[in-house]
C-alpha cells in the first residue's frame, strides 16, 4: 500500500516550512521529508525550484533528474519515488491545494499548464530562476513583517503571479512543434479543462460537459483518470470548492448571494454541499478562516 501525503501533513514533516495556511506552503528545502518516506502519493500541486545539487526521482514509474535551475512540477495523486539526492541538494518549494490549482488554469496559460502534465522538468535560465525568487523574496518578507499589511490574500496573489510568469517560461522552452502529434484523449481533455475554467454558468454535471464535446459521461471520465488521476467529476468538484472557497473568504457577499452566484437554486444543499467538501458550514468556514486571518 502506497503511503498519501497530504497537505495537512506537510507541517508536521519537515521543519523547513516558512508559510502554510491550509491552501498554500512555502518550504526552504524537502531534504527532511524522503527520510520519513521514499515512496508515496502526492495528494495536492507542487513547485520544486533546485538551486543546487542533484535529485533524481520517478513520476507515476517515470525517471526525472533534477539539477541547478530546473524547475519541476508534480501534479496531485503522482506518485513519486525519491531515488537519490546528493548532498549539496538544495531548492524552494511552493505548494498548494488541487482546487486553488485550477483556479490558475485560463486561456492565456492554458497550452503551458499541458504541457507541464507532459514535461515535469523544465531548465530556467539565470534570470528566469531570479524572477521566481524575487517572488519567494517578496512572500517570505511579507510573511517576517505581518504589520506591513501582510495577509492571506496578499500571499495568495504573490502565488499566482509566480504561477503565471513560470509558465509563461515553460512556453517559451516548449515549442509547439516538439508536442508531437497529439492523440484524441489529449485534445479531449484539454478542451474539459478549457471548459471547466470557463464554467460560466457553474455547471456541476458530468454530463453537461460530455454533452458539450459530444462524448459520453463514462468516456470523458476515463480520459479524466488516464491524464489527471481523478474522475471528470472529481475535477469539477474541486473546481467548484476552489471558487467557494475564494468568494467565502474575499468576498463581503453573503452566504445566500454566493449561493445564487455559484448556481445553487437550493441554501440547504449549497450548505450541505459545503460541509462535504470542506468540513464546515459556510458561515463556520468564513469565520474561522475568513479575509484576512
Amino acid at each position: 500500500m502506497i503511503a498519501e501525503l497530504k497537505f495537512h501533513d506537510v507541517p508536521s514533516m519537515s521543519d523547513t516550512i516558512r508559510y502554510y495556511d491550509g491552501e498554500l506552503l512555502f518550504a526552504d528545502n524537502i531534504t527532511s521529508v524522503p527520510k520519513l518516506m521514499r515512496v508515496f502519493k502526492l495528494e495536492f500541486i507542487a513547485f520544486v525550484f533546485c538551486l543546487g545539487g542533484e535529485l533524481e526521482l520517478k513520476l507515476n514509474t517515470v525517471p526525472c533528474r533534477l539539477k541547478r535551475n530546473d524547475a519541476l512540477f508534480v501534479n496531485a495523486s503522482t506518485v513519486v519515488d525519491l531515488v537519490s539526492r546528493s548532498d549539496d541538494f538544495s531548492c524552494k518549494v511552493c505548494a498548494i491545494t488541487p482546487e486553488s490549482g485550477l483556479t490558475f488554469i485560463n486561456k492565456s496559460i492554458f497550452d503551458a499548464v499541458m504541457r507541464v502534465y507532459e514535461h515535469p522538468v523544465v531548465h530556467l535560465t539565470d534570470e528566469e530562476v531570479t524572477l521566481v525568487l524575487k517572488y519567494y523574496g517578496l512572500a517570505d518578507f511579507k510573511m517576517a513583517h505581518p504589520g506591513m499589511s501582510y495577509d492571506k490574500e496578499s500571499i495568495s496573489l504573490i502565488v499566482k503571479a509566480c504561477a503565471y510568469d513560470l509558465l509563461a517560461c515553460v512556453a517559451r522552452h516548449m515549442e509547439v512543434e516538439n508536442q508531437g502529434i497529439l492523440r484524441q484523449g489529449d485534445k479531449l481533455f484539454r478542451r474539459f479543462l478549457s471548459l471547466l475554467s470557463e464554467n460560466k454558468d457553474c455547471s456541476r454535471s458530468v454530463s453537461s460537459f460530455a454533452d458539450d464535446l459530444c462524448v459520453s459521461p463514462k468516456y470523458l471520465t476515463t480520459i479524466c483518470r488516464q491524464h489527471s488521476g481523478k474522475t471528470a467529476s472529481e475535477l469539477i468538484a474541486l473546481s467548484m470548492v476552489g471558487r467557494i472557497k475564494q468568494m467565502l473568504l474575499y468576498s463581503d457577499l453573503s452566504i445566500k448571494e454566493i449561493s445564487a452566484q455559484l448556481g445553487f437554486n437550493n441554501l440547504s444543499f449549497f450548505g450541505k454541499y459545503v460541509k462535504k467538501h470542506l468540513g464546515q458550514s459556510p458561515n463556520t468556514y468564513r469565520r474561522l478562516k475568513g479575509y484576512g486571518r
